[in-house]
């Protein structure tokens, strides 16, 4: 029979679930492996058919409606003879009462693993695969990961190997390895039944037995019928080369333009000028007048010159009525920094889409509402809420929240770590993080795409867009609202609720996207990606000043799944040439305290060469020259004899070698291709994450702490083994 004509008789019975036997019949056609099984009416079939399986036996009772039939009373295990199965005939019959359709005879396979797999729908990303440790331990255990279907082999693999107790699908107290074959086949056989069979939302397989011999068995099974949910009407994707040209306006309209201190019409033109904007700036009041010296017009109309973009920070009941205004004057963009729309309920979320629905009628993209700005270092073009001006550089960073995004900017600025673009994202009401994402793939300065999302308005265009963009170039995402408490602060700053965290996170793991936890990570990340080459491995060498960093740093790799391979015999032969004789002669590499500004780039360049090496961290090499102050105060304290003069030049000593050192990595990353990750041994005021060479397309990255470090290279290998799963080289 069809798996169709199996559902078609389902649905024709009146029935919202196959049978267990009907559900078995179904799955072993998309080559799930299923336990042998017959069904039996009475005692006495039960019986004969038990003695020509084989004993000991199961005995099931059977019918659409016994779901739970353990909870029931209805499994009976290990039936060592005919008379327990007449026994255990009877008492099913019993328990069952008029739910029964029939009795099941499988035989009693033996097996002390078990894992479930299943199949439901997810409104906003679809069909998803699930797959876990099974029997009583899945609720109680919940090790289970995800994939959102369809699902290839490759995919269903690392399904497997995430596991957390992967290591029970290898040999285990005397029994064969799992079947990987098998239970890579159940579950791509479940992406492709949710393909074809669009009446099927959800499956489960509990137990998938693997016997003593590695052989996998499905060997209860449940298949539900309905509808699938209907995910939300999906947005019309706004043009990419559209999102390009928002960043880039000849000139800017404030539309509610201020001259009070401290509102946002008067802080929002004071930031653009302050920035030093190049194009063309109008301020619109309907009072007129002038503000901060500038003539201040009634209307757009009014404004004598072509307007690029309107920056709107009237209250939101206006907006509506000034979108006609907008069209005859020919603005096509609009940045909505007005709130009082999706965010404050029902009646808002109306209104937004009303607003929404009219500006596209009229040819206008707004960004927005409820954004705190937009800017464009490359252009000079500076229009947030808060008032920084990170120089240019290469991260596109997109924030639904408006104050972590402009507080990630502030960062960068301390930090010297340039911008590509900005945008908060608002409400979304028209361009969506889907969008964002197509823009900064065609953009040639984007090379790091960094995201904080609450949550996405098309799944299913999210997973496709970011495992596209991130084949070209590295997509960083921190998702907000990963706990209840986390969903309820979504749900009322953003008006949309957070998607299930794990199905968000199984979206990423295909898509390739790096995710990170806290919103400093983003940009370390981001740092690293845009400023080093991508290692081609997990090996790591470590150069320390002190051997307890490097003892830290190791145990650090360990944790986030590096290695750090111990020193060959040739190699300790070469560094032995370097250093005293009481170096530890293994990795880490301690420098002993070893001051010669030359050792430490000779060690590091030892290290890149090295064939078992595949990135570099090094610790305390950089930032000594916090202590130098307080060394010479209390050398001339102790000793005022001492020579002034020589240890004046000592901090320009200092400066000058790490300005020396930093060159001479970056130097090496151009010839290794390897990446080389500092950790300081203390900031100051002029430490900086991020340090350029003039003419390299790396930069020196260097970090406070170890764990920065080391979790930032984590990332990195783990995105470049996802690229060379894909297919893709860099």
């Amino acid at each position: 029979m069809q798996p169709s004509d199996i559902i078609n008789k389902a649905k024709s019975s009146g029935k919202n679930a196959l049978t267990e036997a009907e559900s078995k019949q179904l799955l072993k056609y998309y080559g799930i492996p299923v336990v042998a099984e017959w069904i039996v009416k009475t005692e006495a079939e039960a019986v004969r058919q038990a003695k020509e399986t084989g004993f000991p036996v199961v005995l099931k009772g059977l019918g659409t409606t016994l779901t739970h039939k353990t909870e029931r009373g209805l499994v009976k295990l290990n039936l060592r003879n005919a008379t327990e199965v007449q026994r255990a005939a009877r008492q099913v019959i019993r328990a069952a009462g008029p739910d029964l359709e029939g009795l099941l005879i499988q035989p009693m396979l033996k097996g002390k693993r078990e894992f479930v797999a299943g199949l439901f729908n997810d409104a906003q990303f679809g069909p998803v695969v699930m797959f876990g440790l099974g029997g009583v331990f899945t609720e109680a255990l919940d090790d289970v990961v995800f994939r959102i279907a369809p699902l290839d082999e490759i995919q269903a693999g690392r399904m497997l190997d995430e596991l957390r107790s992967a290591d029970l699908l290898g040999p285990f107290r005397g029994e064969q390895p799992a079947n990987r074959r098998q239970l890579i086949q159940a579950l791509v056989g479940l992406s492709r039944l949710s393909a074809e069979l669009p009446d099927v939302t959800e499956v489960d397989v509990n137990p998938l037995l693997v016997g003593a011999d590695g052989q996998v068995a499905a060997v209860d099974a449940l298949v539900i019928l309905g509808q699938r949910p209907v995910a939300k009407a999906v947005r019309p994707p706004i043009d990419p080369r559209a999102i390009g040209n928002l960043f880039y306006p000849r000139s800017v309209a404030f539309v509610g333009a201020s001259a009070e201190f401290g509102k946002w019409g008067h802080s929002l033109f004071s930031i653009l000028t302050a920035g030093h904007y190049k194009g063309s700036i109008y301020l619109v009041n309907p009072k007129g007048a002038d503000i901060a010296g500038r003539p201040v017009y009634k209307t757009v109309m009014d404004i004598p010159g072509p307007v690029d973009l309107a920056v709107v920070t009237i209250p939101a009941a206006g907006v509506r009525a000034l979108i006609p205004e907008l069209q005859a004057k020919g603005v096509k963009n609009m940045l909505l920094i007005s709130s009082g729309f999706s965010e404050t309920g029902e009646q808002g979320r109306q209104m937004e889409e009303d607003m929404a629905r009219e500006a596209r009628a009229a040819g206008i993209l707004i960004l927005g509402p409820n954004t705190m700005g937009i800017c464009n270092p490359h252009l000079s073009f500076y229009c947030t809420g808060t008032h920084t001006w990170p120089k240019p550089g290469s991260i596109a960073l997109v924030a639904q929240s408006g104050n972590l995004g402009t507080q990630l900017l502030v960062f960068a600025e301390s930090e010297d770590i340039g911008i590509r673009a900005f945008s908060g994202s608002g409400n979304e009401a028209m361009i969506t993080i889907e969008d964002y994402l197509d823009g900064f793939e065609i953009d040639e300065l984007t090379r790091t795409v960094v995201l904080y999302i609450e949550s996405v308005k098309n799944g299913r265009r999210f997973l496709e867009s970011a495992r596209r963009v991130g084949r070209k170039k590295p997509v960083i995402v921190l998702k907000g609202g990963r706990t209840d408490a986390g969903n309820r602060a979504a749900a009322s700053h953003t008006g949309a609720l957070a998607s299930n965290i794990r199905i968000f996170e199984a979206a990423c793991r295909q898509a390739g996207i790096v995710l990170v936890e806290q919103p400093m990570e983003l940009l370390d990340l981001s740092a690293a990606f845009s400023s080093l080459p991508l290692p081609r491995g997990n090996r790591v060498g470590i150069v320390t000043l002190g051997g307890g960093w490097g003892v830290v740093a190791s145990d650090l790799c360990a944790e986030q799944g590096l290695e750090v391979p111990s020193l060959e015999p040739d190699m300790i032969a070469r560094i032995d040439q370097i250093l005293p004789s009481y170096w530890s002669r293994s990795n880490p590499v301690d420098l002993v305290a070893e001051m010669n500004p030359q050792v430490a780039m000779t060690i590091t360049e030892e290290l890149l060469k090295w064939d078992r090496c595949d990135a570099v961290i090094h610790l305390g090499i950089l930032g000594r020259m916090i202590f130098v102050g307080p060394l010479i105060r209390s050398s001339l304290t102790a000793d005022p004899t001492l020579n002034r003069t020589m240890l004046d030049e000592i901090p320009r000593l200092m400066r000058q070698f790490e300005a020396e050192y930093i060159r001479f990595i970056v130097k090496l990353m151009e010839k290794y291709g390897k990446p080389v990750i500092g950790v300081s041994l203390m900031g100051d005021e002029q430490t900086r994450t991020v340090v350029e060479i003039e003419g390299s397309p790396y930069k020196s990255v260097s970090f406070l702490t170890p764990e920065r470090s080391v979790k930032v290279l984590a990332k990195m290998v783990g995105y470049q083994r996802w690229l060379q799963n894909e297919g893709e080289t860099q």
